[in-house]
């Protein structure tokens, strides 16, 4: 199926759960690769489609996603008044549980209906059946839980590899997505396939976080260096996992994109 660049109606046939912005390049016809961008816990596609312009990667078409499930304005501190307004905190789980241990929102709550959504309707619906794209075409940018399910999602490919129908001749095996960026999100073991041997995704990553990372340490590192074939890490100097605040810190991701894309910025 030749491959043609995704326009706003195509989009309209997604699940009311699944809204998305999209960023094209300054010549929508240069479109070469597709950039997906998962904000973070509580937040929602406006302030991330920001994101994917300002960084103006040339002939990348990013598509900003608002997370599945509205968050409670009561967990985020806001008032009650708040309730009765259209929602605008979102997050990625399946549930909203607190840990035992900490009191904290559990990191890994599950992520089926955002798999679902994400992988079923939005990149084989729209990108690979409907426009020819294929998953090594596409890049992966996730913020905290977002970069968690970025993570995870290419680490289901290794799922999809043993279902592939090889008679069908116009399927091409979703064996790696083009790359993923997670900033201060770990690999979820929920999304880790079970089987004993299985082979590490393929599926290059570069892991941003920040020098006391409250989610991602050592132990979360080696994990996904167990389950990927390419992990980078950098780590920042500031304390928190915040998104990139200058441009040292922004530049590994700039050239990891780079890399991906295979041109200089």
């Amino acid at each position: 199926m030749p491959t043609r660049i995704p326009k706003e109606e195509d989009f309209e046939s997604l699940p009311p759960a699944l809204k998305v912005i999209l960023t094209y390049p300054e010549v929508a016809e240069t479109t070469t690769a597709i950039l997906i961008v998962f904000h973070g816990l509580g937040d929602g596609e406006e302030n991330f489609s920001t994101f994917a312009k300002n960084t103006k990667l040339p002939g990348v078409l990013a598509i900003t996603v608002r997370g599945v499930s509205p968050l409670p304005p009561a967990l985020l501190g806001l008032p009650e008044s708040e309730a009765s307004q259209p929602a605008r905190h979102f997050h990625w789980g399946d549930d909203l549980t607190i840990t035992s241990s900490s009191g904290d929102l559990d990191p890994d709550p599950g992520y089926a209906k955002a798999k679902s959504l994400v992988m079923d309707e939005l990149i084989r619906g729209i990108l690979i059946e409907k426009c020819g794209w294929e998953t090594n075409d596409i890049l992966l940018f996730g913020y905290g839980q977002g970069g968690t399910l970025a993570l995870g999602l290419a680490s289901k490919l290794r799922d999809t590899e043993k279902v592939v129908d090889v008679t069908d001749g116009d399927r091409t095996p979703e064996t790696a997505f083009k790359g993923v960026v997670s900033i201060g999100g770990p690999l979820p073991s929920s999304m880790i396939p079970t089987t004993s041997n299985r082979e590490k995704a393929r599926t290059p990553v570069l892991i941003c976080h920040g020098r006391a990372s409250e989610l991602v340490g050592d132990e979360e590192v080696d994990l996904m260096k167990n389950e990927f074939v390419d992990v980078r890490e950098v780590k920042w100097q500031k304390p928190e996992d915040r998104m990139p605040e200058s441009r040292e810190e922004m530049l590994p991701i700039m050239q990891f994109f780079a890399e991906r894309l295979d041109r200089s910025f």
